[in-house]
């Protein structure tokens, strides 16, 4: 089953399906909080910057196996390997 499986039953809304307003661009203030409001943060995101790359199919595999063979998230065992990427070239390891 794929992951986003649950994503196929949803109905999409189309465009044209949306009511358009007597006056273009005076949105009630209870539409314009709902449809302009800042995405939600988890706790454990805030004051982090996202790090990215893109690797092989078998990189990734060996990273996840890893993980859970030692208990840790992919994000805790990238950040170990960070740590001693840091290490390796004389600078201080900064953790998680």
């Amino acid at each position: 089953m794929s992951r986003f499986a649950n994503l196929a039953d949803k109905p999409k809304a189309s465009p044209k399906s949306q009511p358009q307003s007597a006056a273009p661009g005076l949105e009630d203030a209870q539409t314009e909080t709902a449809t302009h409001a800042a995405p939600q943060r988890s706790n454990s995101r805030t004051g982090r910057k996202a790090i990215a790359g893109y690797f092989s199919l078998e990189m990734s595999l060996a990273m996840h196996v890893c993980a859970r063979k030692h208990g840790l998230s992919l994000q805790e065992l990238m950040a170990e390997a960070f740590d001693d990427v840091l290490r390796k070239y004389g600078q201080s390891p900064v953790g998680y």
